[in-house]
């Protein structure tokens, strides 16, 4: 299991129905195989999520946040990852709004220092 404690990611693309931007900066915190993250940045005034860690590293999570325009927004996201030649950790998401539109989308985000 990857463990994500204490490391900071960074969205790198986004599908244009998301709201993480290159602003956005996730602080990751785990816990045996329980995942919990702080967010903002960009148009993400503050956001949280909480998922589970499987064993390959992969990330089934529920994710609420506040946007600019003082909106609640909730969704649901698989988070598969990818290990880079310089030891980073890049997470493949694929999510949904469980709130708004419903519509779904993809995202990458990459370990930053």
């Amino acid at each position: 299991m990857i463990n994500y404690n204490n490391k900071k990611f960074r969205p790198i693309a986004n599908t244009e129905n998301g709201e993480t931007s290159a602003e956005t900066i996730f602080e990751y915190k785990q816990e045996g195989n329980i995942l919990t993250s702080s967010y903002k940045g960009g148009d993400i005034l503050k956001g949280h999520l909480i998922g589970l860690v499987d064993d390959d590293g992969c990330i089934q999570m529920t994710y609420h946040q506040i946007n600019k325009n003082k909106e609640i927004m909730t969704g649901v996201c698989r988070s598969t990852p990818e290990l880079l030649e310089n030891g980073k950790i890049r997470l493949h998401e694929v999510w949904q709004w469980t709130s708004g539109d419903h519509s779904k989308g993809n995202s990458i985000i990459e370990e930053i220092d």
